[in-house]
């Protein structure tokens, strides 16, 4: 299987310095700070491209489980929200809550609602998250 890389780069002390986070084979570059993670400063952080990849990884697991149960996934907008607490003296990411709505044509709420959860405990970035909380609100789109 591929191996996915990222690069950070770290300028300076915690509070002052600054960086930038980078995907292989991507010309994007996600600026991130201090400001940035701990307060409402302009830019990136860890929390937000793992809620980026949790949503990511959720949409893909959801219409690939929708769609080998026969229904077709017209689409799957996912938000991640990442929560990172003082625990312990010590920052930790607690919690991802994951808000869906999606379009599918012909499939009952009821059957909707059991392949979201589906999608949610076994795609690989909820795995991976397994000792945080996961919770979710999938809503199907009429």
């Amino acid at each position: 299987m591929k191996i996915n890389k990222a690069h950070a780069y770290w300028q300076g002390n915690l509070k002052e310095g600054n960086g930038r986070m980078q995907f292989e084979n991507s010309d994007t570059e996600f600026p991130f700070s201090f400001k940035s993670r701990f307060e409402d400063g302009v830019g990136a952080n860890p929390e937000m491209l793992i809620g980026s990849a949790h949503a990511g990884c959720f949409s893909m697991a959801f219409s690939n489980i929708l769609a080998g149960e026969g229904y077709k996934p017209v689409e799957v907008k996912t938000v991640a929200s990442i929560k990172l607490d003082m625990v312990d003296g010590g920052f930790k990411i607690t919690e991802s809550h994951l808000d869906v709505v999606a379009e599918v044509e012909g499939i009952a709420e009821d059957t909707f609602q059991e392949l979201a959860t589906k999608a949610k405990e076994n795609c690989p970035v909820s795995q991976a998250l397994a000792a945080i909380k996961i919770t979710m609100n999938a809503q199907l789109k009429k």
